[in-house]
């Protein structure tokens, strides 16, 4: 069996466990796992079970577990604990993962796990949180092995047994010259075939594409699909070399911008298990954002009450209209969305796409209003509502793909998250031009 399903499998054992009051094989069970599904257990625990699963953990995987845990999960950990234990759980960590730890914590408690450091430990750190999250500096590994090109390949062999081990990922030694100037790198498969004899000079690959401190970390995600990196130098300005990202480094990045992309979708910054009164405002926030925009619809519908109190098929067939227009608009919001995410609309495009989107909801808008109207007649014997509602249905398709791709534009040029907001306002949109075509084409042509 697999460590995935072994995993797997010791996962729901103790799930089992922990809701029949089991407790006797939790903490042997739940150490053995790797850090990683530890993490995940705890993230898919209620909060009573997640305290019990913390303080059973050996204290010597307690950083590693933090590693792997959510942003949030790792605020609620770390703001129990005294700045001297931080510094013991995380000791075993990468200073870029510790860096991205103590994050987390007020700026005074990160004082005070700085200090708490060796000199060494700490001047790399804080070389790290010099720069933003969201960079390269940010993400960068200060633990590099790096050699001049004079060498021979011999020395730099017996320098790298001299190490003992080596950082995580490390597929590459970097080459350096004076000042620490970045010159390119020699693959280890290519070092331990080589003639030993050889100098670095002779065999290391010269590199221009190292990646800037200042770079975004969605470029930084970029440049390592587009290359196929395991591990990439990060250099300053003046082409220092000031430290490496490694391909786990990335992968994280990729996850966290998965969840926060689909909690902005979703409109919900909550945690799956979060407390029932945390939950509760989070979502009444929202939830009262979409009863002002419904009321605006009712408004609407309000309106033309008298051509509804005449007409009861009205207020039976008003619903189609608005729920193709929704629909019709989040999916063309969703594809702006995920362009946005993936970096692909721009300038050159906006054009063609919304031409596009034009030529999509007309032509979905001419094939549903087409069977729309066919059975609206077979069902209601009428065909002056049935042409009344095939227009209708072609108007607001219409309005839905243009507001699809109009609205995450207009949030994005006012720097606002075309994620978050952008599903309440076109589906408003939709609903209002929905009612407000079909039930005043109705009151035109029912007079």
């Amino acid at each position: 069996m697999n460590r995935e399903n072994l995993s797997e499998n010791n996962l729901i054992l103790l799930k089992e466990k922990l809701s029949s009051g089991t407790y006797s094989q939790i903490s042997r069970m739940l150490n053995k796992l790797h850090p990683n599904d530890i993490a995940h257990f705890i993230e898919s625990s209620p909060p009573t079970d997640r305290e019990f699963v913390w303080q059973i953990l050996d204290k010597e995987i307690e950083g590693e577990v933090l590693n792997h845990l959510p942003h949030s999960l790792q605020e609620y950990f770390l703001e129990t604990m005294e700045a001297s234990e931080v510094v013991e759980i995380t000791k075993t960590l990468e200073p870029d993962e510790i860096a991205d730890i103590i994050q987390r914590l007020p700026g005074a408690v990160i004082e005070e796990v700085l200090s708490s450091m060796s000199s060494q430990n700490r001047e790399r750190i804080e070389q790290v949180l010099s720069y933003p999250e969201d960079t390269a500096g940010g993400l960068m590994n200060t633990d590099v092995i790096a050699v001049r090109r004079s060498p021979t390949l011999d020395v730099v062999l017996r320098y790298l047994r001299m190490q003992g081990n080596f950082p995580n990922s490390t597929d590459k030694i970097f080459v350096v010259a004076r000042n620490n100037k970045y010159k390119g790198y020699l693959n280890l498969n290519q070092l331990l075939i080589s003639d030993p004899a050889l100098h670095v000079e002779d065999v290391y690959k010269r590199d221009s594409e190292a990646i800037n401190v200042n770079t975004l970390d969605n470029d930084v995600v970029r440049s390592f699909e587009k290359n196929d990196w395991i591990s990439a130098p990060v250099v300053d300005s003046d082409n220092r070399l000031l430290g490496r990202i490694t391909i786990d480094d990335v992968v994280n990045v990729i996850r966290e911008d998965a969840d926060e992309s689909l909690r902005q979708q979703t409109g919900l910054g909550e945690d799956t298990f979060a407390k029932t009164s945390s939950a509760t405002y989070t979502r009444a926030v929202w939830l009262g954002l979409n009863l002002i925009t419904a009321f605006a619809a009712a408004f609407v519908i309000d309106v033309f009450r008298e051509t509804i109190d005449k007409v009861v098929t009205l207020a039976v067939l008003m619903p189609i209209v608005a729920s193709m227009g929704g629909v019709a608009a989040t999916q063309t919001l969703t594809i702006m969305v995920r362009g946005f995410a993936l970096d692909q609309i721009n300038k050159t495009n906006i054009r063609w796409l919304i031409t596009r989107e034009t030529i999509v909801g007309l032509g979905n808008g001419l094939i549903w209003a087409l069977v729309v109207s066919v059975v609206t007649t077979l069902w209601f014997q009428d065909l002056i509502i049935a042409q009344i509602i095939a227009i209708a249905m072609v108007i607001n398709l219409l309005v839905a793909v243009i507001s699809g791709v109009s609205i995450p534009l207009l949030l994005r040029y006012l720097k606002l998250d075309p994620g978050i907001g952008g599903t309440v306002i076109v589906t408003t949109i939709t609903d209002i031009t929905g009612f407000m075509s079909f039930l005043g084409l109705a009151s035109i042509y029912l007079r």
